[in-house]
């Protein structure tokens, strides 16, 4: 086997890594199959779009969109320049991720950003694109390779910004939030994740993602394989992929601000023994400075704020200091701690 720590670069593995290797309590157990609501974007009828979003997301914390106006061929170009760059050598990934000094435009690494200090690893490798606040600015940054790389992405996003925009619009006037409320420097800062996740000897002994939810205001997935879970009324539910669907999930900031009326929604990843699994996450967060707390539409004599008021770059660092599970993030961020 490689050395390198680079999955999506191993050879002809027969057997999982001990570091790799999951204990048997934390090992991921049983899902089940449920039809997920499929909702068309390109529906006449607003009113009915914003009850439909409305009612799907306050009762999975999840929608799939078709027709969000990003061309499938696009998404496919997309998807391909991404998987050829996830195939280049360790030494090629990591020459085409430093041109940015400070690293912030543009990473690459294995497992989680803790790589280093953790005790057990994911199966999967993640390129993360910076894309705030200005696109351009960064993409100078980017890889150059694979050819047209930055080119592809570039436009990419430029079509999942502007759906990004319509879909915090709808959700924010299903809310009865005031017009704009979601935009701004409430989603002024989007990254795109680009997670691959190679084929594993064992998939029963490792974990691709492990349980949380999003530390965002929301997060628009594209995925090519079925590997992604989704935790309902106690049960986990395969969410199989559509053809040229997004799947929007909702995360921790937008629970926040609807006090609790609409919830973070968790969601896991597990692995397979015969195919690659890539997803495009492209998730959308607040600016640093800005306060995340309850909306005062939300907050009446007979349902108080149920959640601290944070600057999001202390909301998130309490997030991303614990265990990644519901029920301790909510500790951190809610008036329910013990």
């Amino acid at each position: 086997m490689s050395q390198t720590k680079f999955v999506s670069n191993w050879k002809g593995v027969e057997s999982v890594p001990e570091t790799y290797v999951y204990p048997p309590e934390k090992r991921f157990g049983v899902s089940v199959k449920k039809t997920i609501p499929v909702i068309d974007w390109a529906i006449d009828d607003r009113t009915l779009l914003l009850k439909k979003v409305h009612d799907v997301t306050q009762e999975f914390g999840f929608v799939q969109v078709i027709n969000h106006g990003v061309p499938k061929t696009l998404v496919e170009e997309t998807m391909k320049i991404l998987k050829e760059f996830h195939a280049m050598s360790p030494e090629d990934k990591e020459r085409e991720c430093s041109k940015d000094p400070d690293h912030k435009s543009c990473r690459v690494y294995s497992s989680s950003q803790n790589y280093e200090t953790e005790q057990i690893h994911l199966w999967k490798d993640t390129l993360k694109l910076t894309c705030h606040p200005n696109l351009d600015e960064n993409v100078q940054f980017w890889p150059q390779n694979p050819p047209k790389f930055r080119e592809v992405v570039k436009a990419y996003l430029l079509k999942i910004e502007k759906f990004a925009l319509e879909i915090l619009e709808v959700l924010s006037e299903g809310l009865g939030l005031e017009k704009g409320y979601l935009r701004g420097e409430m989603s002024k800062n989007p990254e795109l994740f680009v997670h691959h996740y190679p084929p594993c000897p064992n998939p029963s002994l490792t974990i691709g993602l492990n349980q949380h939810a999003d530390p965002t205001l929301i997060t628009i997935l594209f995925q090519d394989v079925n590997g992604l879970q989704f935790l309902k009324d106690g049960q986990w539910i395969d969410v199989d992929p559509l053809p040229n669907a997004f799947l929007v999930n909702l995360g921790y900031v937008l629970e926040v601000i609807s006090n609790g009326k609409m919830k973070a929604v968790e969601h896991r990843v597990v692995t397979n023994t015969t195919t690659s699994r890539q997803s495009l996450a492209y998730v959308v967060y607040p600016g640093n400075d800005v306060n995340i707390e309850p909306s005062k539409c939300f907050i009446n004599e007979a349902n108080p704020p149920h959640y601290l008021s944070l600057e999001f770059k202390d909301f998130i660092k309490k997030l991303m200091s614990k265990p990644p599970d519901r029920e301790t993030a909510l500790k951190f961020i809610s008036f329910n701690q013990p």
